[in-house]
This record gives C-alpha cells, sequence and structure tokens, in this order.
C-alpha cells in the first residue's frame, strides 16, 4: 500500500483565459470553504498564458485576470495574478513545479481565439504531466451538491479517497462512492474452436463455466466490491466525511457517466490510475475517459509527475 503524502490544498494553481469554462472555475473555487482558522493561508495564483504570437494585445487577456482575482478577493481569499508569454501546458506544468502548486485548477474547454487552453490538448497534457491533482471544471457551474468518488481498490483509489477526506467541500455536498464490477460474463453453451495441427483441421472443445459457477463468481465479485467500498468510506469517515456505497456493474467509465448524469452529480474525483492501466500511461482508460466525455467536473487525484523513462 502507497503511503499518501497529500494534503489539503494550500497554494492553488488557477488557470484562465476568459472562457464559460474559467469562469465556472472561478465561482467553484468561490464556494470551497478554503479558510480554516486551523491551517495556513490559502493562496490562489490566477495564471494567463499569452501566446507569443499574441504579446501585442495582453491588456485585452489582463480583464479575465482582474475580474476572477476581484471575485475571490471578495471572498477573503490570498490571491497573486501573473499573465506570461508561452504555450498553455508547458507554461502551467512549469509554473505548477515551481511553485510547488497541490492543486491545478483549469476549465474544461478554452477559449480558441485566446489563450487556446483546449479540452483534448492542454487540459489533457496537465492531467498527465502535472506534479499535483488537477481539477477540470465544466460549465455551467451551479454548485456542488453531489460528488461521486470511484474506488476499485487501487492505490490510486486509496489516495483519491485520502486526498478527499481532507478536502475542504461546501458543508452542503453529498458524497457517493462508487464501485463498478466487471460485466456479467455472458452465459452461452460450451463452444468449439477450430485449430490446425500439421495441416489437419482439429476441433477443440472449451468449456465454460456453468450457471451455477457463475452465480458463484457474480457473488464473490459483489463481496469484494463491497469490502472496496467499506475501506474507501472507513478513510473518508477518518476526515470527517459521510459517504454513502453504491455497488455497479458493467463498463466501468460507461456506468459512471451514466449514473452521474442520472443523479445530477456536479463533480466526480479519480486517482490517476486504476488495477488495470496500461503500463507507459499515467491515466487508466476510465480517468481518461471520465476526463474527456464526463458532462460534470472532473478532480484526477495524483501525487507526482509521470516519469520520463
Amino acid at each position: 500500500m502507497v503511503t499518501s503524502t497529500l494534503h489539503r490544498p494550500r497554494k492553488i494553481l488557477l488557470a484562465v483565459d476568459g472562457s464559460e469554462h474559467s469562469l465556472a472555475a472561478v465561482k467553484l473555487l468561490r464556494d470551497l470553504p478554503l479558510k480554516d482558522p486551523a491551517q495556513p493561508d490559502c493562496l490562489i495564483t490566477i495564471l494567463g498564458v499569452l501566446n507569443p504570437r499574441e504579446a501585442s494585445s495582453s491588456a485585452v487577456h489582463l480583464a479575465p485576470l482582474k475580474q476572477s482575482e476581484k471575485l475571490l478577493a471578495e471572498k477573503g481569499l490570498g490571491v497573486e495574478t501573473s499573465l506570461v508569454l508561452g504555450y498553455p501546458a508547458e507554461t502551467i506544468l512549469q509554473h505548477a513545479k515551481k511553485e510547488l502548486s497541490d492543486l491545478t485548477v483549469m476549465g474544461a474547454k478554452g477559449m480558441r481565439a485566446t489563450l487556446g487552453i483546449l479540452l483534448g490538448g492542454v487540459a489533457q497534457q496537465v492531467v498527465e504531466y502535472t506534479c499535483c491533482p488537477v481539477l477540470i471544471v465544466r460549465a455551467p457551474y451551479n454548485g456542488i451538491r453531489r460528488v461521486v468518488i470511484a474506488t476499485d481498490g487501487s492505490d490510486s483509489s486509496q489516495q483519491a479517497a485520502e486526498y478527499l477526506a481532507q478536502f475542504p467541500l461546501p458543508a452542503e455536498a453529498q458524497v457517493q462512492v462508487v464501485h463498478v464490477l466487471p460485466p456479467a460474463s455472458l452465459m452461452v453453451p460450451e463452444y468449439l474452436i477450430q485449430t490446425w495441427s500439421l495441416g489437419h483441421d482439429a476441433i477443440v472443445s472449451m468449456p465454460v463455466p456453468t450457471p451455477e459457477e457463475m452465480d458463484a463468481q457474480q457473488a464473490e465479485e459483489e463481496k469484494r466490491g463491497k469490502e472496496i467500498l467499506d475501506q474507501a468510506i472507513e478513510t473518508l469517515a477518518s476526515g470527517g466525511v459521510q459517504a454513502e456505497p453504491v455497488l455497479l456493474r458493467g463498463d466501468t467509465a460507461t456506468e459512471l457517466m451514466a449514473f452521474s448524469s442520472s443523479h445530477q452529480v456536479d463533480l466526480i474525483i479519480t486517482g490517476s490510475r486504476g488495477l488495470s492501466s496500461v503500463q507507459g500511461w499515467l491515466l487508466g482508460s476510465v480517468s481518461r475517459k471520465l476526463v474527456h466525455y464526463a458532462n460534470c467536473s472532473v478532480l484526477v487525484v495524483r501525487s507526482g509527475p509521470k516519469s520520463q523513462t
């Protein structure tokens, strides 16, 4: 088991470009109870990245930074702004690393004509290569009332639960822990496989589990799934977060997105790598699909940069 070094976010990097999703990210941060008398003051750095070819129009790009600064300062939060020349993904990653940010926040889609923070390119690169958790915010933003955290029993999902246990959610937020069981195997009669051996056809019979064996297997999967949910709920409770368990079955990303859509979920939290991740990828396929296709905001939790070896 990996020991988490994650802690309550105190140094937040907010990438702003003036888009509706960027403004939604600002509003989300306004709603978080970031001020805590028992904790050091939280500092939010609002970063605008000006493409070198747009250097002459820097004054125009200062407006969304100033608007964001005003909105956050009204909540008594410590804020500083920075507008720099560079390429968005590279600049955001470098800034997060240099400033030791412990949370990066950005809109899901940016303004193509301004700073170019686009979901399919820059945001994905930031999620994959950053040194800290990344919160991708989608508009329209209507508050954080329902939160789902996905768990599969991996070290990464355990880290996500530990992170949520100390994350400053609004008091009214309801949390559900979701574990998705594998799809139920199809009950098909014994099937035949044709093979070729030394030029002669051979028919090999491949047995399949009986209905009783299938039921026993699914019961064991459900038992293990409940254990995984209990572990995550216990971790959340250690930080004062009460959560309800939800056990689903099917394709993980599909079920998570369907559940989130039907239950009006505002935020999905996931680890950066699951049990079935492909070697060489930072994100498991589930996290990748959620970042791209979920209809709500997504927080991907990780505690270190992608290895370059």
